[in-house]
């Protein structure tokens, strides 16, 4: 059944660790442009959003690709 096709992972359907590894880098700037702004307009400081964008970049992105990993793992059925 087609449905069934979209609830089972099999290991080539799985993303490689590269992929990941890009796929969480990109969401990193996104997130992180965002939290730069959102930073900068609550304080009114660039500095400090810049710093606290910094901060933000690394922990998230370390954060977000154990998640992509350990997703990976998982077979939904």
């Amino acid at each position: 059944m087609l449905v069934d096709k979209f609830y089972t992972t099999k290991p080539s359907d799985r993303d490689s660790q590269g992929k990941s590894f890009v796929k969480a880098i990109s969401w990193r700037i996104i997130g992180t442009l965002d939290t730069i702004v959102i930073s900068w307009i609550l304080t009114g400081t660039l500095t400090l959003a810049l710093s606290i964008g910094s901060i933000e970049l690394f922990s998230k992105f370390f954060l977000y690709y154990g998640h992509e990993r350990i997703w990976n793992m998982i077979k939904w059925k």
